[in-house]
């Protein structure tokens, strides 16, 4: 199977989404990862919020890193799905799957993968607070640490 790269204003389906994953007879493991919409943020009253990527780019540079992850760990399949435009609490954001041989190599590359898009592809976020204010989100300093992890040679 090919790894699949989506960005979309659509919801998306997790048992669609892992059921493609299962596909290849030596698969031992799955990794996934689902965010959500919640109701605090950069502030603790968050009612919605708005994403917005640059179409193309978003996508070439999440393919990067799922380049970076096969060269890391052996995996068979890599599914990332993320949504863009308006959403609400507890509304689905994104989807990383990932499957392997082995548990380690399945959890590992889908934390990396996790861990760098949070940081490193081109996704704005303008959260709504209750009283209708809406703010872009800066990076969160716990962000940029994960992703040091990975990308740091002295973490």
């Amino acid at each position: 199977m090919a790894d699949v790269i989506r960005v979309s204003a659509a919801d998306f389906d997790v048992a669609v989404e892992y059921a493609a994953l299962r596909g290849a007879s030596d698969t031992g493991a799955i990794a996934l990862f689902v965010g959500l919409v919640r109701d605090f943020g950069d502030r603790p009253d968050v009612r919605g919020l708005v994403l917005e990527h640059y179409p193309g780019m978003t996508e070439k540079s999440l393919a990067a890193l799922v380049v970076e992850a096969r060269a890391r760990w052996a995996v068979q399949d890599v599914r990332i799905v993320h949504r863009v435009g308006a959403l609400a609490l507890a509304d689905q954001i994104v989807l990383v799957g990932v499957s392997a041989a082995h548990r380690a190599d399945a959890f590992a590359a889908c934390e990396f993968l996790m861990d760098r898009l949070k940081t490193a592809a081109p996704f704005w976020k303008r959260e709504t607070d209750a009283s209708g204010i809406s703010r872009w989100v800066d990076q969160k300093a716990t962000d940029l640490s994960r992703e040091a992890r990975w990308t740091d040679p002295e973490e």
